[in-house]
């Protein structure tokens, strides 16, 4: 077996991989990581670079090359950019799911070549056809790429490492549009030989990003059965369809299509902000960019760190409401009025002025903790045979979301509105919009929560996640240590499940509402309330023929001595009604801390008890099929898990 092909095998069971990478950076060194990296970036640094040296020559030039008004010419632009991805992004997710990837991106960049060697003309020439023409086919190759970029990562990513992928990915996207737009400007500054330097570097850059394109291994079709349908209306339509009947995906798009018409109307209005708020002059513009830009770079790298290595949803508020919490700040800083325009070297001497930069580097930064685990939530929600068409319908409608977002900047502005006032009403607005999302589908706010407390006060650290299963059903069976133990274990695992738990625990304050927004399914004993038992081992059962994952403490209530109370008969009830495979878990190290019974028996009782950053493990073996299980066979092998440490 070749090196290539082993490499492939082994990208194709991500989940078995001896232990994930150390650090994020390391996948730079990694071939199932780095070509396809440098490929992206390449290819994100010469689209830019071509469109901001054309929009420069076109706003400065225009008149006297092309013989046309500059800003119709700068609008037309934007928008023949940007139809590609309403028109072809549902046949690009076809494309991607059919066909092997590594193929796919080489033809692409192919493609590439060959739209640069176009543009080049068009920029010898000053001819608008031709540049135009070329701009058009960026568009479509960018939309080609799209479905690609975010569907091959999971083939050669384990879970752990996706977080941290997409980070890299983020950041090193939004480098590439930074340094592009920079040089693009640059470079067609010159006014003799400007565009020969853009057509040059386009087709160096080109052929660089085909040769890395090269080493990226094989990666198999996820659907090679799947018809093109090359209708670009019906397969629209019926990825729309697809996408309405999958609520948490469909909500995830909402989500990462909103900070796409929240970014684009901050990055819109900065130039004008630039000119009437700050009086900078365009190096004044240059350097809000940056640090914005620099501000979501760091975010995106941030999230694998954050997150601990894992799909982390619950960074997704966090990122919301300080995205909100930023631009507030940002619209009610005033820096003091300039004498004039000044340039970036005048106005960084202004101490004042740090305020704004980092205001907009926060935007940035909690735009990065927003935007990279709902990409990773796509990717791993999603089925494998379907992942590109769904990155491509999340396309159509960030296309949507942002013209959306133009068209509000115009009606705001008609309004009356300044462009801090705009900053405002977006920022407000995008409070509402989280809101409504994170009521919709609960499990963003309360992994938010779970987060929090966990990373306040303890050290959560798990093993052998593996076992439970990506898809389908699963009972879900560990001991009871303490009242937060549904709270641990919802943040650790990969799905989050629906717990069966005392109606006692349901009702606590504050914790209820947790627990209500994660449909738990509160439980009595017989003596105090056999109907609600009954209805809630007819739940669980339901949930389990639904294919979700159900949960269970066999003990029936709390421990208060740390050891294990005998397992009770109502999982083999549930297992009567649906059998499914059991998986078993085990906690250790949460008995003696302020969530837990001691003192008499009672809980929270003294805070930080046993201090801070207490360390807890929850480690998860392997299945046991439900025709093989047993409450004594159960019970020691959870007390096997637990080992000496309660």
């Amino acid at each position: 077996m070749n090196t290539e092909v082993r490499e492939t095998a082994a990208a194709a069971q991500p989940q078995v991989a001896a232990a994930p990478l150390p650090h994020q950076f390391a996948l730079l060194r990694q071939r199932r990581f780095a070509p396809f990296f440098w490929a992206m970036f390449l290819g994100a640094f010469n689209d830019n670079l071509y469109k901001n040296a054309l929009a420069i020559m076109v706003a400065f030039q225009g008149a006297r090359l092309l013989g046309l008004e500059s800003n119709d010419l700068v609008n037309l632009a934007g928008a023949v950019f940007m139809a590609p991805y309403i028109l072809l992004s549902a046949t690009s997710g076809q494309l991607a799911d059919k066909y092997e990837k590594s193929m796919l991106i080489r033809r692409i960049k192919l493609l590439e070549i060959g739209i640069m060697a176009l543009g080049a003309a068009g920029f010898y020439w000053h001819s608008l056809p031709l540049l135009f023409a070329m701009l058009f086919g960026l568009g479509c190759q960018a939309t080609l790429f799209g479905p690609v970029k975010y569907s091959i990562m999971p083939q050669h990513l384990s879970d752990a490492e996706l977080t941290g992928g997409n980070g890299l990915v983020e950041a090193g996207m939004y480098v590439a549009i930074l340094v592009g737009t920079l040089l693009g400007g640059v470079l067609i500054a010159d006014r003799s030989q400007g565009a020969s330097y853009v057509a040059l570097a386009a087709l160096v850059c080109a052929g660089a990003g085909y040769l890395s394109s090269r080493a990226i291994p094989h990666s198999p079709a996820a659907a090679p059965q799947l018809r093109v349908n090359w209708n670009l209306f019906t397969e629209t339509a019926a990825n729309w369809r697809m996408i309405r009947g999958q609520r948490v995906l469909w909500l995830a798009i909402l989500g990462n299509s909103w900070f796409w018409f929240y970014g684009a109307i901050f990055l819109a209005q900065v130039p004008g902000y630039t000119r009437d708020v700050l009086h900078g002059s365009e190096s004044v513009t240059t350097a809000l960019l940056t640090v914005f830009s620099v501000g979501i770079g760091t975010g995106s790298l941030l999230c694998e760190k954050l997150s601990g290595g894992r799909v982390e949803i619950g960074l997704v508020p966090f990122g919301a409401f300080g995205m909100s919490l930023a631009a507030l700040t940002l619209a009610a800083d005033a820096p003091a009025p300039a004498a004039g325009v000044v340039d970036a070297a005048a106005f960084l001497h202004q101490a004042q002025n740090w305020h704004v930069l980092l205001h907009l580097a926060l935007i940035g930064l909690f735009g990065g903790f927003y935007i990279v685990p709902l990409y990773a939530m796509l990717q791993t929600r999603s089925d494998p045979a379907q992942r590109a068409r769904v990155i491509a319908s999340n396309n159509i409608v960030n296309a949507v979301f942002i013209v959306a977002s133009a068209l509000f900047a115009i009606g705001m502005y008609r309004l009356g509105l300044s462009i801090r006032q705009l900053f405002v009403a977006v920022a407000l607005l995008n409070v509402v919009v989280a809101a409504y999302i994170f009521s919709l589908v609960p499990e963003f706010l309360i992994r938010f929560l779970v987060w929090v407390l966990l990373h306040t006060f303890y050290r959560v650290r798990s093993r052998g996640l593996q076992h439970i299963p990506a898809q389908g059903p699963a009972l879900l069976v560990c001991n009871h240590v303490s009242y937060i133990d549904a709270l641990v274990i919802g943040a650790e695992l990969p799905r989050l499940p629906r717990f069966v738990m005392d109606h006692l625990i349901f009702k606590v304050p504050l914790l209820s509402w947790v627990f209500r927004a994660g449909r738990a399914i509160p439980i009595a004993q017989s003596r105090e309330d056999p109907t609600l038992k009954e209805k809630a081992f007819e739940a669980a059962a339901q949930a389990l023929r639904e294919g979700d994952l159900v949960m269970i403490f066999p003990e029936g209530t709390l421990t208060k001595d740390g050891e294990f109370r005998p397992f009770r008969a109502g999982m083999l009830e549930i297992l009567r009604r649906q059998p499914v495979p059991v998986v078993p878990m085990a906690l250790s190290g949460l008995w003696g801390s302020f969530f837990s019974r001691v003192e008499g028996g009672s809980a929270m009782v003294r805070p930080f008890r046993r201090g801070v950053l207490n360390r807890v493990e929850l480690t998860v073996d392997a299945p046991v099929p439900p025709e093989q299980v047993t409450l004594e066979g159960l019970q020691n092998k959870v007390l096997q898990l637990r080992g000496d440490r309660p």
